[in-house]
């Protein structure tokens, strides 16, 4: 082939590299956007309800039966999720910054 279409190939290889990095941290936002939302759902509600660990161990239980495919529904990521709301919701200013960390990274720093 010649060199215009090694070019070609090239650059279409890079579209579609630079397409997914940016699929992969959109799904990396939406997913910590929805562990921060499900942490204080069960900090308010723990508190609002007096609920204790149990909760959490239930949850996990009926979370894991309705969303069987999904992973990340355990109750120790759970109690992950209560605690990186709990470290971050006092720093309204670092929730944008925040929701750019991978998932793993976040549970590395707590």
């Amino acid at each position: 082939m010649d060199n215009a279409y090694q070019l070609l190939l090239t650059d279409i290889k890079t579209a579609i590299r630079d397409e997914r990095h940016k699929a992969i941290r959109q799904l990396n936002r939406s997913l910590i956007g929805v562990y921060w939302e499900i942490g204080r759902l069960i900090v308010e509600r723990q508190t609002q309800h007096g609920w204790g660990k149990g909760i959490v161990e239930q949850l996990s239980k009926d979370l894991r039966q309705d969303f069987p495919s999904d992973t990340g529904y355990s109750a120790r990521n759970l109690w992950f999720m209560r605690q990186f709301f709990e470290t971050y919701h006092p720093f309204p200013n670092l929730k944008q910054l925040v929701s750019e960390i991978p998932w793993g990274q976040h549970i590395l720093i707590m």
